[in-house]
Order: C-alpha cells, then sequence, then structure tokens
C-alpha cells in the first residue's frame, strides 16, 4: 500500500513529484469520504426524524392536511391548492433513505472536508499564506451551512408559487424521491455558490486579486451570478433564481468591501515597511546607489634587477 506523502522528509518549498501529488489527493478524497460515510451511517439511525424535517416546511405550505385522496376529486375540492407526497415503488423507500442519509451526512461533514481540500491546497501556498487556512474553514462551515438552510427555507414558497399553477380538476402527487432529489441539489448549490464570496477573499489576501480589480467586475459578476442562479437552480421559477441570486450578490459587494479594505491595510504597512509583504523566495530591495569609492594608496616603486636600471611599477616600466 502507498504511503503518505506527508510521512515523507518535506521540501521546504512545498514541491512534491507529480505521484506523490496524486497520492495526496488520494488520501484527501478517501479521508471526507470516509467522514461523509461514517455521518451518513449515523443518520440512518434517525433516518425517520430528519425525513419529516426536510418534509415538514413543504407540508405546511403546500400539504392537503387531513383531506383523503378519494376527497380530493369531489366537488368544491380545493386539490388543486395542496399536495401529497407519495412513494412508488417497493424498493422506494430504502432508496428514500439513503438519499436522505447521505445528504445529512454531506451537510454535517462540511467541516472535514472543507478542511482537507485546504490541507490539499496548502503546500503550494508560501509560509504567509498559510495562516489563512483556520480562516477559510472556520468562514467557509457556516457559509456552507448557511447557504444549505437557506435553501431549506425557501423550498415551500417556491413549492407554493408552482402548486399554484395547478388547473382546476387537477390533483398534486409529489414522489418523495424526486423531492429530495431536488432538495439535495438545492443544499449543493446553494451551499458552494455561498462560498464565492471567501474564495474572493482569500485570493485578495494571498496577493492574486486586488479590490479594485473586483470592484470594476461588478456588472458582469451581477450578471454571471443571476444567469448561473437561473441555471443551477433546479426549479424553474424565478423565485428561487432570485433567492440564490440576491444573497450571493450581497455577499459578493461585502467581498469587494473587505478587499478594499485589506488593500489600504497592505498599502500603509508597505509604505512603512518596503519589506512587507514578500513570499519566501522573493528578494527585499536593494540600494543601488552609487557610493564614493576611496582611490587606492600608491604602490611602492620596483626596480628590475636587469642591467637597464629602468623603474618599474608592479613590475612595468613607466610607459606603461
Amino acid at each position: 500500500m502507498l504511503k503518505s506523502a506527508r510521512k515523507k522528509e518535506k521540501d521546504p518549498e512545498g514541491r512534491m513529484p507529480l505521484a506523490e501529488h496524486l497520492r495526496e489527493l488520494r488520501n484527501r478524497l478517501l479521508k471526507s469520504v470516509l467522514a461523509i460515510c461514517v455521518v451518513t451511517a449515523v443518520a440512518m439511525f434517525f433516518y425517520m426524524d430528519i425525513a419529516k424535517f426536510l418534509m415538514q416546511p413543504v407540508l405546511d405550505a403546500v400539504g392537503c392536511g387531513g383531506v383523503s385522496l378519494s376527497d380530493l376529486s369531489g366537488s368544491g375540492s380545493k386539490g388543486h391548492d395542496c399536495a401529497y407526497f407519495t412513494v412508488n415503488g417497493l424498493l422506494s423507500p430504502f432508496t428514500i433513505m439513503l438519499k436522505v442519509s447521505f445528504t445529512t451526512g454531506l451537510v454535517v461533514a462540511t467541516p472535514v472536508w472543507l478542511y482537507q481540500l485546504w490541507a490539499f491546497l496548502a503546500p503550494g501556498l508560501h509560509r504567509n499564506e498559510k495562516k489563512y487556512g483556520l480562516f477559510f474553514v472556520g468562514l467557509g462551515v457556516p457559509l456552507f451551512v448557511g447557504g444549505a438552510y437557506f435553501a431549506y427555507m425557501i423550498l415551500p414558497t417556491s413549492a407554493k408559487v408552482l402548486i399554484g399553477f395547478t388547473p382546476e380538476g387537477a390533483n398534486n402527487l409529489l414522489p418523495l424521491d424526486d423531492f429530495l432529489d431536488l432538495l439535495a441539489r438545492m443544499v449543493v448549490v446553494f451551499g458552494l455558490a455561498f462560498e464565492l464570496p471567501l474564495l474572493l477573499i482569500l485570493l485578495n489576501f494571498t496577493g492574486v486579486l486586488s479590490g479594485h480589480r473586483m470592484l470594476g467586475w461588478w456588472r458582469a459578476m451581477i450578471m454571471g451570478i443571476t444567469v448561473f442562479g437561473a441555471i443551477a437552480t433546479p426549479s424553474t421559477d424565478p423565485i428561487g433564481m432570485f433567492a440564490l441570486a440576491g444573497p450571493v450578490v450581497v455577499l459578493y459587494f461585502g467581498a469587494v468591501g473587505v478587499a478594499l479594505i485589506n488593500d489600504r491595510r497592505k498599502a500603509r504597512r508597505r509604505a512603512a515597511d518596503p519589506d512587507f509583504g514578500l513570499s519566501d523566495d522573493e528578494a527585499s530591495q536593494l540600494d543601488l546607489t552609487p557610493e564614493a569609492v576611496a582611490a587606492p594608496s600608491a604602490a611602492p616603486e620596483l626596480t628590475d634587477g636587469d642591467d637597464s636600471g629602468t623603474t618599474r611599477r608592479n613590475g612595468y616600466d613607466d610607459v606603461t
């Protein structure tokens, strides 16, 4: 079995051969998958409670309450305004349990796989950039969980709007496995979208991207975030699109503000100390101002022992 690349002697500059990079990537992925699998296995024991937690907001918004399926077809029925969750097939309950447990494992294990991602990227960074690791994990976890919770909260509103388009005389039956697929995709999409400001701040703190450049992209970023919200949101309603694009745009401008403040701080530090912000492989500035050099003292005159008696200086005659 291949050993971890970290067990060997580390290169002071974080360099590794390609085989060791692949081995390190494999180890990080295995640790992340193992953490998700462990949480998924634990979530299976609480499957019923978790499923009820996921379904309850939608049931409160569009559920038919105590109305039975036979009552929905009667006269004066309000079946077009509500919906029932259904389970189709003999194996569906088992697959639903797996989906609920896996979604829980993915969200709860967020600190582990975010840390593994940072640990894989950290060796390629300079020493003054690695200190942002705790900042990345500490802020990345609440952002991802916040995005997931935001998706969980807006889904009932989206369901209510979509159910409202049901024609008169038609009933709504929502397959539970399709609903869980939709919920899982929205959780992942919203969680990753909320990580965008953190990525921009890290690029700014490491000197890759300036705050003024980020601010200059605001039109393109708003358009790109809106288009991404329209494509990435599984539901086709505009509510879900703007619910995703709105908070991400606000977080983007918040990241721009943090980047501008950080740029000003760096400018003040650099004005006070020219060597501030230099990486490990950069040389400090040299003072190339010419200085006056004292003339060397005259060498003593030496006389060769030849017959001509010519006076020589440093082995040469006067003409030379």
